[in-house]
């Protein structure tokens, strides 16, 4: 048995036919074609299927997807506007923090949901809020110094 979802996508409202057991992972991948949402682990342990639900930052595959009736969810692809990259994008991008790019949609999603309840954080807030997404390249350092230049406004020459 199916049942009706809607919410809102990055600020759309959207409509999809569910199973009590579907994941908002798999509706947002398979259903809506939205793929920026990574499947990693399956467990909740790698963060690559990271997205907002009202503003806080989820596991998408640990989540059954009628929990997003009537909310809001936030993907990498609606944080760029009008052709411009958001400026987490664009920090990503000059400090070099997407190497093979799998982590990078959960690392910007956990990163922006920081800085919208913390626009100045510390290096220790950083670390803390991206503690639960994976990077496989090890490029921890690169987008920690991303995160902080997106915070702080300086860009890299």
């Amino acid at each position: 048995m199916k049942y009706p979802l809607s919410f809102t996508l990055n600020g759309f409202p959207v409509d999809a036919l569910v199973k009590p057991t579907d994941t908002l992972l798999d509706v947002l991948r398979e259903r809506l074609g939205v793929v920026s949402v990574k499947r990693g682990c399956d467990r909740g342990d790698c963060g690559a299927c990271t997205v907002l639900l009202n503003g806080q930052p989820i596991r998408s595959c640990l989540t059954i997807a009628l929990t997003a009736a009537g909310k809001a969810v936030e993907t990498v692809e609606g944080l760029s506007k009008d052709g411009k990259l958001h400026p987490l994008q664009q920090s990503f991008h000059e400090h070099y923090a997407a190497q093979c790019g799998f982590c990078t949609p959960g690392m910007l999603m956990s990163a922006k949901a920081l800085l919208d309840k913390k626009p100045n954080p510390t290096r220790a807030d950083i670390i803390e809020a991206i503690s639960g997404n994976l990077c496989r390249c090890g490029s921890y350092k690169e987008i920690v110094e991303a995160i902080e230049a997106a915070a702080y406004g300086q860009r890299k020459e």
